[in-house]
């Protein structure tokens, strides 16, 4: 895969992109602030999908104002970072969750660091995130994750010595949901059971009104900018509460990605007003993803659905999350509300340390790129 520099103008002053040779079977592409002096305190933030690390751009110059150290990687299967396999039969366990936070986790011992100051996860980052302090609390004594609250470790069945032993939970959605939301008046599918399928990656890279509207469409609908977020916690996790979310999460059963996004649209006067992602700034996502197509970023739902995959997470049945933890969402995100109950199972049994739950108003999902500056000031706030 060639790999194509950030062109002048693409990177606000003080960041740079750069690439770390040999990091768990990967060349992992970063962009960093505050490296002049590596006795700064080292922040990892682990972006989620479809990002980047260049998703991190406002936030990075904020965070390395104030004494830091910041490092955002390309993860696994996204953007420049080299060194996975593509296709969809490609195998699938190098992008496990434990993989991945080998990844973190060696990404921090490459870059110079014993341990991190402050460790910060968004969407799919988030769980990355969270296994990462699960795993070794040492290197990351503390995380906040944004968007996609943490509702603890799959469990071994307890007390089954003399009784049936029930069958684990799919990490996904179960089957019986599946079939329930095709059943519903439209028929639905939910959005992460559309991205493990083989159409997902030729659907998503090739949509008809072209990437960059597509991508522009695709944020736009998931930000503050769309009137229709309303987000709210759901009842239960039937297909009817599950239905009540827009669109995007749960889509037309006929209907694609490209599709279903296409009809909000922003106008050309929402499109100059929207100062966190211009025209020259979405380029940058639509010549990655224009270049490496979608299968990488998706290989971690297909994971995520299968249970063979999943059962790995059980070495930490029963552990919480020990380290001082935070939950950020955005007010117009239905982000902390997709997972029912999650949010909830995140302060009563996921964490024994959570410093607080935070909503920021005036933003959708990309909270670090919608708000930066208040999203710095929680951050900054829960570090130190």
């Amino acid at each position: 895969m060639t790999q194509i520099p950030y062109g002048a103008g693409t990177l606000p002053a003080g960041v740079r992109s750069r690439t770390i040779r040999g990091v768990n079977d990967l060349d992992v592409h970063i962009l960093e602030g505050g490296y002049e002096d590596l006795r700064r305190p080292l922040v990892l933030l682990l972006h989620g999908f479809p990002d980047l690390a260049y998703g991190w751009r406002h936030l990075i110059p904020i965070l390395a104002d104030a004494g830091y150290h910041v490092v955002a990687p390309d993860l696994r299967g996204y953007g420049q970072t080299t060194g996975w396999l593509k296709g969809y039969d490609a195998p699938l366990e190098s992008f496990s969750l434990l993989n991945m936070t080998r990844d973190a986790l060696g990404l921090v011992s490459a870059v110079g660091y014993r341990h991190t100051a402050m460790l910060v996860g968004h969407d799919l980052g988030a769980p990355v995130a969270a296994y990462c302090t699960l795993a070794r609390p040492d290197v990351f004594p503390n995380v906040a994750l944004i968007s996609a609250p943490f509702p603890g470790t799959p469990e071994f069945p307890f007390n089954t010595a003399d009784r049936e032993v029930p069958k684990p939970p799919s990490p996904g959605l179960s089957q019986s949901v599946d079939e329930a939301l095709a059943s519903l008046d439209p028929p639905r599918r939910h959005y992460q059971h559309y991205l493990t399928t083989r159409q997902a990656n030729e659907d998503l890279s090739h949509p008809p009104q072209g990437l960059p509207a597509f991508l522009r469409a695709f944020y736009h609908v998931k930000s503050a900018d769309w009137p229709g977020n309303k987000p709210h916690p759901l009842k239960g996790g039937t297909a009817a509460d599950l239905a009540e979310m827009p669109t995007y999460y749960v889509m037309d059963i006929d209907k694609t990605m490209p599709e279903t996004v296409a009809a909000f649209q922003p106008s050309v006067e929402e499109v100059v007003s929207c100062q966190w992602l211009t025209d020259s700034e979405l380029g940058v996502y639509a010549e990655e993803y224009g270049r490496t197509g979608f299968q990488g970023a998706l290989q971690a739902y297909r994971v995520l659905s299968d249970p063979k995959l999943n059962a790995e997470l059980r070495l930490f049945s029963g552990k919480t999350i020990d380290v001082p933890s935070l939950f950020i969402g955005g007010m117009s995100d239905w982000g902390p509300y997709a997972a029912p109950g999650a949010l909830d199972l995140m302060r009563t049994k996921g964490t024994t340390k959570l410093a607080g739950i935070e909503f920021i108003d005036g933003a959708g999902h990309w909270i670090q790129q919608e708000q930066p500056v208040q999203l710095a000031k929680l951050l900054l706030d829960f570090i130190e």
